[in-house]
């Protein structure tokens, strides 16, 4: 296939490694059509499917079509690619069909929905801890920067402990996920990061031999002895559970809150309503302001035709999901509209084999923290306008780098 051929089916619309727009991004997808070229960093070609309904019906089938397989892209990515991070690993994100399956079960076997049930009372624990303590995080002028000191902390205690990572260990733990999700990196940060993520796990899973305990590390060492894993299986796996549960769900908090912070209508609905109100908050901040805007990668075995496009095999398919959170032909002509008494479902959290299995931990957490933070802090507001916050500098994550507030009264 060469540079002509891909050319004509189109123009290519640029995805923004600093994430800068992700919803301006997304309506320029979807004008483009259902099926279009995007450009990744570094000139890197791909495709992205922009309508809910037929995204959905891919994933459904993919291992039929689709791998997730790095091996199958015949992309060239150079040395020090800013979305190395996201495709150059060997866990389940990257495996297909019985693979995939194996290193599934190794996780689901241990994060079962009874353990994260049984996670509730931490968690609660951890939220009220946070949110006393937010007084003490006010600068001069009275703001308190609500991504440090709430969203951020809270899923990584909850993930690091499910892990088993020692608190020693998390603020570089944090660290390495800022960078793999900073998309205006150079090479050497990459390849800098990338060098310390897997030395890192080798040495926790080492802790844990000489010190197990009721965590999802020391039950990865037991298949990895068993021989369901291999070593380099064991530390990606770590990485993965740490990395995905403590940057989405933090992209999931911070969204949440400055929904309700920006929308003062739908505040006061989930504030008069129950639990099945703030569980309606929560779902509709994933369709609304997806924490992962775009999500690689997928490779057809073989030519697809999806909405008289042809994508060649080889090829990578990105999932932009904040593209298909706001697609009108699915969530109707309101679809730009925070409204948490939609009925409409999302796709944040993926679909068919690869549905992400944190999903159910991602919302209980938010279920809990959000309802929690806006009954402690009745009066909270945004401190300066909206229009001021940074994005995290990423094509993936999707987010604001801080959320200022003022707690009031």
């Amino acid at each position: 296939m060469t540079d002509a051929s891909r050319d004509s089916t189109g123009p290519k619309i640029k995805l923004d490694a600093a994430g800068s727009d992700h919803h301006g991004e997304g309506a320029r997808l979807r004008a483009a059509g259902p099926v279009l070229q995007v450009e990744l960093p570094d000139g890197i070609v791909g495709w992205a499917i922009t309508r809910q309904e037929l995204l959905t019906e891919l994933l459904a089938d993919a291992d039929k079509v689709l791998s997730k397989d790095l091996s199958h892209w015949t992309a060239q990515l150079p040395e020090g690619w800013p979305l190395t991070g996201m495709v150059e690993v060997t866990n389940m994100v990257t495996a297909d069909g019985a693979d995939h399956r194996r290193l599934r079960r190794t996780v689901t076997g241990f994060l079962t929905p009874q353990r994260v049930r049984a996670t509730a009372p931490r968690i609660s624990g951890h939220v009220r801890d946070l949110l006393e303590e937010l007084p003490e995080h006010a600068g001069a002028d009275g703001a308190v920067d609500l991504c440090a000191h709430f969203a951020s902390p809270l899923p990584l205690r909850v993930i690091c402990e499910l892990v088993g990572v020692p608190e020693a260990h998390r603020p570089r733990i944090r660290e390495l996920v800022d960078s793999i999700f900073n998309h205006t990196a150079d090479a050497q940060e990459v390849l800098t990061t990338q060098a310390d993520i897997v030395p890192l796990m080798e040495s926790l899973a080492e802790f844990r031999r000489k010190q197990p305990g009721d965590d999802l590390t020391t039950h990865l060492i037991g298949e990895r002895e068993r021989g369901v894993i291999t070593e380099s299986e064991l530390s990606d796996t770590m990485w993965l559970m740490v990395s995905a549960g403590y940057e989405t769900t933090r992209n999931l908090l911070t969204n949440g809150t400055r929904a309700l912070l920006t929308h003062p209508d739908q505040r006061a609905l989930a504030r008069a309503g129950d639990e099945a109100t703030w569980a309606a908050v929560v779902e509709e901040t994933l369709r609304w302001d997806s924490p992962v805007a775009n999500f690689l990668a997928r490779y057809p075995l073989k030519d697809l035709r999806i909405a008289g496009v042809t994508i060649p095999a080889g090829d990578a398919i990105i999932v932009p999901y904040s593209a298909v959170g706001r697609d009108a032909e699915f969530h109707g002509a309101d679809a730009d509209r925070f409204d948490i008494s939609r009925k409409t479902k999302h796709m944040s959290f993926g679909a068919g084999p690869h549905a992400c299995l944190g999903a159910h931990l991602a919302r209980l957490q938010a279920t809990t923290a959000l309802p929690a933070l806006f009954r402690r802090y009745p009066h909270i507001a945004l401190a300066g306008e909206e229009s001021e916050l940074l994005p995290n500098p990423s094509t993936v994550s999707n987010s604001t780098l801080r959320l200022p507030v003022t707690l009031g009264a």
